[in-house]
């Protein structure tokens, strides 16, 4: 259904225009062909230009841009306007509104102030997207769809939705005695003697209840963005795709079944550039939230797109320019979207989505940079979107589907996330609990492994299978904060080392139960006989702690610390306890054909990188410090090297084997150097 080629694209609007200059639809369109745009994303914002007033449609507006989009090869993924419903429709049904809190409705006025699951909402959008796709699914452009976008934004509590989530308890549960001891309710006196006694979610305090409702809330979204995606099915002609744009960590979203019910997946990856694409990583200007701040983010956040699927996707968003409200001007250095566009290709991506074409005159999002400013003036951004548009067409095939090589994977968990945001065991200054506690454990070993010279990648929890396979695949595995885990997952986990897989566990690793409940056994549970350690007790460590031993010369333990006690294992790492004593922070055990690491606190960069450095050895060495070398192997049996240099100042690399760029078939002998410019990315073909 895709074309066999990595695709450069850009949201376009031309609606939003004002009324003078909607005459550049054609314009616009040259500009794009002449920058190798070949896709556009369409029509999903504006279901009141679709249908003005209820039953009255407008279907021929769109028209100009998909014949001119036609005429000069540029293909369209045409949007189902869901997100944002029209005032009539809000007026008509006003119980259609999502609560966020028991009676509480999302006032109007922005978007996604629905609940999905309403009938006069459901009614009213099938209507609408069979007249869309009836209309223009045989328009030459239109090869794909976008059904919704970005969903999952809230939580209703609507009455409806309260009573679905009591009715699939029942269907779970059976009877609220057997609820009561699932979810430990004698505690503070919370046992149901019937069904209709459960409280509402707004003021919950247990933790099996709120991860509960937030596997049923993200159930809710997949069935609606499913419901879409067999709409369009149904009416589509064949060869054409649907897909949705997820924006990654959405309250009410599980990538892996979601993206389930789509023909692949797609994401946004937006991240801080300028000195946020700095390598070595200079001072953190941002908290964590929803855009990467580092360049191993900005990698993590294009593996998770990978990892829903386990093949290559389209980020449908992407940096053009400053991203974010009017006070985050922040445009990107020259060479960074080259950077950002080459960076996601290696990681898998076959479509590379501008937002968007140009910067919005008016609305929420008036200050979020297209590639045009507000003059509509190509500048600088445009002639490096050109750039980089020529780059991928002189590439081709021979950069598409790829996939991407991984000496080290770290094992993503949605639900540990969930429950660590009700539960967090990690605090900002002063004891304020970090609901990106879950992120936080994650990104470190992460980053570690990016600073370490490795190729890092994602493999989430519900591909947990095969441990033979799983060895062969990822020859490391870090499972840091793998909270709420079965255990079956466990034994997967053990039996993948005894493959020969190198194990490493992280802090809350199998301390709870598919319930969020705390296990009973000594801690780490199911895993303490693979690991060769257990613990007692546990801490948050106030100030970093010096690491001393056969690894991370003037690393830290931060943040949490495992009181751990060894059984069998080795110590490889330990600090010295305030109150007194040794305490072991990085243990090691042979186990079968492979072995089990334990890390017993969130390191910081220098004890990550070492504990990466421990697993494996990079297949390209004697790197400058700022730059990363990734690779990936097409459908051709090529494999790729994509090295960047995340610094302001060119720097010389040598390469350890024979290659060929990409770009200009130029070759490159093994122990040769070349300069690699400021803030530059080589494409590189391995010869060997």
């Amino acid at each position: 259904m895709l074309p066999s080629r990595v695709l450069l694209g850009t949201a376009y609007y031309p609606e939003y225009l004002p009324r003078e200059l909607a005459g550049r639809i054609g314009t616009d369109l040259d500009l794009m062909a002449a920058a190798g745009i070949g896709v556009i994303r369409v029509g999903e914002s504006v279901w009141s230009s679709w249908e003005p007033r209820d039953g009255v449609f407008a279907l021929d507006w769109l028209t100009p841009v998909l014949d001119g989009a036609a005429e000069r090869g540029i293909e369209v993924l045409l949007g189902t306007p869901t997100y944002a419903v029209p005032p009539w429709l809000q007026r008509a049904h006003p119980e259609i509104a999502a609560e966020r809190r028991t009676g509480e409705r999302v006032p109007w006025g922005v978007r996604q102030e629905v609940d999905c699951h309403q009938p006069a909402f459901r009614f009213h959008a099938e209507r609408v997207i069979r007249r869309i796709v009836e209309h223009h699914r045989d328009h030459p452009a239109v090869t794909g769809y976008q059904v919704d976008n970005e969903p999952g934004l809230l939580l209703p509590h609507n009455e409806s939705t309260f009573q679905a989530f009591v009715a699939e308890l029942r269907a779970e549960y059976g009877d609220v005695d057997t609820l009561n001891e699932a979810w430990g309710l004698t505690y503070w006196s919370h046992r149901l003697s019937d069904w209709s006694e459960l409280w509402r979610p707004d003021g919950n305090s247990t933790p099996s209840y709120d991860l509960a409702w937030r596997r049923f809330q993200a159930r809710r979204t997949t069935e609606f963005i499913g419901w879409q995606a067999d709409l369009v099915r149904e009416l589509r002609r064949p060869g054409q795709f649907v897909t949705t744009c997820l924006a990654y960590g959405r309250a009410a979203v599980a990538d892996v079944p979601l993206t389930e019910r789509l023909d692949v997946a797609s994401g946004n990856v937006y991240v801080h550039v300028q000195d946020g694409l700095d390598r070595p990583a200079g001072p953190q200007r941002f908290e964590p939230g929803w855009f990467g701040r580092t360049v191993p983010e900005l990698f993590l956040s294009a593996d998770r797109i990978h990892a829903s699927q386990q093949r290559p996707f389209l980020v449908t968003e992407t940096n053009a320019t400053s991203i974010g409200g009017s006070q985050l001007n922040h445009p990107p250095y020259d060479g960074q979207l080259r950077q950002l566009a080459w960076a996601m290709v290696a990681r898998g991506a076959r479509l590379i989505q501008y937002w968007h074409w140009h910067s919005i005159h008016h609305g929420a999002e008036t200050y979020w940079g297209g590639i045009l400013g507000h003059s509509l003036q190509p500048g600088r951004v445009y002639r490096e979107v050109a750039a980089i548009g020529a780059e991928l067409g002189r590439a081709g095939e021979e950069v598409a589907e790829l996939k991407p090589d991984v000496d080290v994977a770290v094992l993503w968990s949605t639900d540990s996330e969930w429950a660590l945001q009700f539960q967090p065991p990690l605090a900002h200054p002063g004891g304020v609990p970090d609901q990106a506690s879950y992120r936080a454990m994650v990104t470190a070993f992460y980053t570690g492994i990016v600073d370490a010279g490795l190729r890092p990648g994602i493999l989430a929890a519900e591909h947990l299978t095969d441990p033979a396979a799983l060895a062969a695949r990822y020859p490391v595995l870090i499972v840091p904060a793998f909270y709420v885990a079965s255990d079956d997952e466990l034994a997967v986990l053990t039996e993948y080392a005894r493959a020969g897989g190198h194990l490493v566990l992280g802090p809350r690793t199998g301390y709870a139960d598919p319930e969020a409940r705390a296990r009973t056994e000594i801690a780490p549970g199911p895993l303490r006989d693979a690991a060769g350690v257990h613990y007692l007790e546990y801490e948050n460590l106030l100030d970093p702690q010096p690491v001393n031993g056969t690894v991370a010369p003037g690393g830290h333990a931060t943040r949490w610390a495992d009181d751990l006690v060894l059984d069998d294992a080795e110590t490889l790492a330990w600090y010295e306890h305030p109150g007194g004593g040794r305490r072991p922070v990085v243990t090691t055990k042979r186990y079968g054909e492979g072995q089990v690491t334990y890390v017993g606190s969130v390191p910081d960069p220098v004890l990550a990188r070492s504990i990466a450095e421990l697993t494996a050895v990079p297949a390209w060495t004697g790197l400058p410090e700022s730059v990363t070398a990734m690779s990936a192997v097409n459908p051709a049996g090529r494999r790729l090297w994509f090295v960047h240099n995340w610094s302001g100042d060119p720097v010389e690399v040598t390469v350890p084997f024979a290659v060929t760029e990409v770009l200009t078939e130029k070759p490159v002998a093994s122990d040769e150097s070349f300069e690699l410019a400021a803030r530059d990315v080589r494409v590189l073909r391995e010869e060997r």
